[in-house]
């Protein structure tokens, strides 16, 4: 039996395993952070933080062994913290006398303080991707769940971040084509030090714009592609609504894709309902997430069920029941998958 719920203490070894397999910045591969993003999401279920400080960490189990993970931020983007960015234009220039047109890409570092909520930390260890109930789906799609029930706390745009080609060893040639150079840093080291502090970005990185048409070929090819691990997540986002935004994350060049929040598809089509019956447990009925939530810990937890809508109330089987812990007459979240 999978199931999705927020992230306990107790997680802690589980978490670290699942985190150790990608190393992203959201869920870096330091036991030290993860204690932090834990502490973090507790109080942000719990309902103990400011709305826009909150940071919401899933983890998906499969008989109580963590197997994935995604989270909301949000907020990203603060003035202590700010969202950074480099925006992707185009310099047009022409010359009369010699009848010649060129059109540059450029880059021109951005900064965002009242920044939008963002999506991201989604991992999914390798033996349980292509899984029959499409299990990174449900890692995915348990975001919008959660925004579109709580959609006061969330910003009215979403950002998700998607990783560009990387190469062999883990390097980006972005990094060593620009920030490199401005910083004095590996891609590693400056990856692992913005975690808690982004100030060297804004201090050493240059206002004026760069030219791509300076760079190797290769750099040119991988700003603003997605890697070849995340084309599917490229593919979820634009069908439910996200588009390229034309700006690309400043370490890797990988780039930035935003939507409106309400314009959502996923978020537009979560819906409350009651538990009134038993039902809706043969193949022939829709399938979903349904999510139970309590004033105590787990604080949230769903999973993937059959159900029945009419109206305002859910038929859902006994199994789906049982495990939730839920009875006719409670309320749940329900998201079409």
């Amino acid at each position: 039996m999978f199931l999705l719920r927020e992230v306990f203490p107790d997680d802690l070894e589980g978490l670290h395993a699942v985190a150790a397999h990608l190393n992203t910045v959201n869920l870096p591969n330091d036991r030290a952070v993860l204690e932090k993003l834990i502490e973090q999401s507790k109080k942000s279920f719990a309902g103990q933080l400011d709305v826009f400080k909150r940071e919401y960490l899933f983890v998906l189990l499969n008989d109580q062994q963590i197997i994935g993970t995604s989270m909301i931020h949000a907020q990203h983007g603060t003035r202590r913290a700010p969202h950074i960015f480099f925006d992707v234009l185009e310099d047009e220039r022409y010359s009369e006398t010699l009848d010649r047109h060129f059109v540059h890409k450029v880059l021109r570092i951005g900064y965002n303080y009242n920044g939008p909520t963002e999506i991201g930390g989604l991992v999914l260890m390798p033996q349980f991707r292509r899984h029959a109930v499409s299990l990174g789906k449900w890692l995915s799609y348990v975001r919008f769940l959660y925004i579109g029930l709580h959609r006061a706390n969330f910003r009215d745009e979403i950002l998700s971040e998607l990783l560009p080609p990387l190469e062999p060893d883990g390097s980006s040639v972005v990094w060593e084509a620009i920030g490199r150079h401005f910083t004095g840093m590996d891609y590693q080291e400056a990856d692992r030090i913005s975690q808690t502090n982004k100030e060297f970005i804004r201090t050493l990185f240059p206002a004026e714009p760069i030219y791509l048409s300076l760079m190797p070929k290769r750099v040119q090819e991988v700003v603003g592609q997605v890697g070849p691990e995340t084309k599917g997540v490229e593919k979820m986002l634009r069908r439910i609504g996200f588009k390229y935004a034309e700006r690309i994350d400043p370490f890797d060049g990988g780039p930035h894709f935003v939507a409106k929040t309400d314009e959502i598809t996923l978020v537009a089509g979560t819906r409350k309902a009651k538990v009134v019956k038993v039902g809706g447990a043969d193949e022939g009925r829709p399938f979903g997430l349904i999510s139970v939530e309590r004033d105590r810990a787990p604080h949230f937890s769903c999973i993937g069920s059959r159900y029945r809508l009419e109206g305002t109330d859910v038929g859902l089987p006994e199994t789906t029941m049982a495990t939730l812990g839920i009875q006719a007459g409670d309320e749940v979240g329900v998201l079409p998958v």
